[in-house]
């Protein structure tokens, strides 16, 4: 018998839906991996810590975090940087600020994807731009 089954059942009782296998699954996944709930935001949704706690690295949880609440991202946004890597580019990246710049609208001064832009920046139009940004020096 499934270890979750039982209290599934008792918890639905004594409390109404939600506490399916998957959803208790993802509570304690929740639990483990910020086990300091004072230090959770309340800025963010249960959909933005679901897609958070698969990212493993810790740094990356934090920084994910923190634009997420500096550049109010949806959850598609989040999804949308974190399948592309944008922590780790831009950590990999020798010209951070060429790809900040990049990937910011002249205005702001966060780190996130223009919302005009439908899409992060390719390997190659990194290069484009880092190119760019040296010749104009």
């Amino acid at each position: 018998m499934n270890d979750n089954k039982l209290p599934t059942e008792q918890l639905t009782r004594d409390f109404g839906k939600g506490f399916t296998v998957t959803n208790l699954t993802y509570m304690r996944q929740f639990y483990h991996t910020f086990p300091i709930r004072h230090a959770l935001r309340d800025k963010l949704a249960w959909t933005h810590y679901r897609l958070i706690m698969k990212v493993p690295d810790e740094n990356a949880r934090n920084f994910y975090i923190d634009e997420c609440i500096k550049s109010n991202w949806s959850t598609r946004q989040l999804e949308r940087q974190i399948h592309t890597l944008f922590y780790e580019r831009l950590l990999s990246s020798q010209n951070k600020e060429a790809v900040v710049r990049y990937t910011l609208a002249e205005d702001n001064k966060q780190i996130f994807a223009s919302k005009y832009m439908l899409y992060l920046p390719t390997e190659e139009e990194l290069k484009n731009e880092i190119y760019a940004a040296i010749s104009e020096k």
